[in-house]
C-alpha cells in the first residue's frame, strides 16, 4: 500500500469512526434533554432549540456525507472525495458557532468529544486536496 492510500484509508476510518459517534451522541443527547415545551425559562428554551437544532443538522448532513466519505474514499471515488470535504466544511461552520456560544456560557462535553475531529479534519482537507488528482480521475 503506497503512502497516499495510508493516508485515505486513515480518513475514511476516521471518517467512519466519527459518523458512528455522532450517531450514538445525538440519539443519546435526544434521550437525556427536556422537551422544549417543558423549559422554565425563555434562556433555557433558546438553549434548547439551539441544541436540538445542531443534533438534527448533523444527523441529516453531518453523518450521511462522513459515511459517504467513508465509503467511496476506500474506493478512490469522486464522491467520496467530496463528502469528505463537505463533512470538513460542517465541522469548521458547527464548531465556530459552538466555539462562540460556549464562550458566552459554558463548555459542554461534545464539544470536548468532537475536538479531535475538527482538529483532524484541518489535516484531512490539506491531505485530500493534495492527492485530489486519485480521485479526479475516477
Amino acid at each position: 500500500m503506497d503512502k497516499s492510500a495510508r493516508g485515505i484509508k486513515c480518513i475514511a476510518i476516521v471518517n467512519g469512526i466519527a459518523a458512528i459517534l455522532h450517531l450514538i451522541f445525538w440519539i443519546f443527547i435526544f434521550l437525556r434533554l427536556p422537551r422544549i415545551s417543558t423549559a422554565v425559562s425563555d434562556l433555557a428554551k433558546a438553549d434548547l432549540i439551539v441544541t436540538f437544532g445542531l443534533g438534527i443538522a448533523d444527523l441529516l448532513w453531518s453523518v450521511p456525507l462522513l459515511i459517504i466519505g467513508s465509503i467511496y474514499l476506500q474506493k478512490h471515488r469522486l464522491a467520496g472525495w467530496l463528502a469528505a470535504l463537505m463533512a470538513n466544511g460542517l465541522y469548521w461552520y458547527s464548531f465556530t458557532f459552538v466555539l462562540f456560544r460556549e464562550y458566552h456560557t459554558f463548555i459542554r462535553p461534545g464539544t470536548i468529544l468532537f475536538l479531535p475531529f475538527v482538529l483532524f479534519s484541518l489535516w484531512s482537507t490539506w491531505y485530500l486536496w493534495k492527492v485530489r488528482s486519485i480521485f479526479l480521475r475516477s
